[in-house]
């Protein structure tokens, strides 16, 4: 009795815990795939939190949010957290979010002259 008590109290704990992890998750339609962009500038901030990285890019005119893949993807496919340090020059090729002009999602991303795919 106390052990079905107990697998009840999990269950109910991991069925909250993953309707957070999906409430805070965004779809990527909010993002016109149709219309690629390719933008290159200064790192002025990044951070490699979940579920998604982010970068705040300096381009001439503009600075750009800009949502990058899951940690865990950037660092197996080999882009550390160093690697979007403050002051670096990258590219990032991705899609305009359709309601915010600041905003967009990347696919790829070239920082000292290597490219890393991102989704």
């Amino acid at each position: 009795m106390k052990f079905n008590s107990i697998l009840r109290t999990c269950a109910a704990a991991l069925a909250g815990a993953l309707a957070t992890a999906a409430w805070a998750h965004h779809g990527w339609s909010e993002y016109d795939s149709t219309k690629p962009l390719t933008l290159t500038g200064v790192v002025k901030e990044s951070g490699y939190e979940h579920p998604h990285g982010h970068a705040r890019l300096e381009t001439p005119g503009k600075t750009w949010s800009v949502v990058l893949a899951p940690p865990s993807r950037m660092e197996r496919r080999g882009l550390s957290k160093a690697d979007l340090k403050p002051g670096v020059q990258v590219t990032v090729m991705g899609y305009p979010n359709r309601e915010k002009a600041e905003e967009m999602r990347a696919e790829r991303i070239t920082v000292n002259g290597k490219t890393v795919e991102l989704r």
